[in-house]
């Protein structure tokens, strides 16, 4: 049985939720600068209606999935999640504050390197950003590998050393360093359930 589908129109001929693709086509089809998205719950649907469509154009829905969970992520947080071309590629990484979405940082793109290393370097980033920031909250991210080597204190990576990538290896001996002087809480670094949550807000989209 096909999945029950909500659209969103903000900008069409009529305004409003549809129930479906024909109603929500019959306002947006022709209609020049229509704005319109598909929700898979009644519920994100009418949040996202009450906000506005540049929260999100170009985001998949499923980034609002964690405000209607039964046991949602840990408010205020951070989300932290990397992105690369290839392996070894192009990568870069980035952290979001849960709750407004804002972007708080973002490093890269760094030549030939790999998506773990990214992850790993977007915790650590994190972790010392909130030193700087005299904050204590929870960082979430959807590698179990980074958090891993985070935990550990080591990014275990089997990346060829090149020069090009020389300063990525320059940050990952210095997020060690940090690492080796300091303790980690038991919830300082957390795992974000994707399934229950939808995709990490700090995503890239380009899955």
């Amino acid at each position: 049985m096909k999945k029950q589908k909500f659209y969103v129109v903000w900008k069409g001929r009529k305004r409003g939720i549809f129930t479906s693709w024909p109603q929500c086509e019959a306002q947006v089809k022709g209609f020049v600068g229509a704005q319109f998205k598909a929700f898979d719950s009644r519920q994100e649907a009418e949040r996202a209606f009450a906000a506005s469509y540049k929260d999100y154009k170009g985001k998949p829905a499923s980034t609002q999935k964690w405000l209607f969970a039964p046991n949602p992520p840990i408010i205020p947080s951070l989300c932290v999640d990397a992105a690369c071309s290839g392996s070894p590629g192009k990568v870069e990484y980035r952290g979001v504050d849960l709750e407004s979405k804002r972007q708080i940082f973002h490093a890269g793109p760094f030549a030939d390197g790999t998506n773990n290393v990214g992850e790993f370097l977007a915790i650590v980033h994190a972790l010392t950003w909130l030193e700087k920031q005299e904050r204590q909250i929870s960082i979430y991210s959807d590698s179990e590998n980074a958090i891993a080597w985070v935990m550990t204190g080591q990014c275990k990576t089997k990346l060829k050393r090149m020069d090009s990538n020389r300063p990525l290896f320059i940050l990952i001996h210095s997020a060690e360093n940090w690492l080796a002087e300091n303790e980690l809480d038991d919830d300082s670094v957390l795992k974000w359930d994707t399934q229950a949550w939808g995709e990490n807000p700090a995503d890239f989209g380009r899955k």
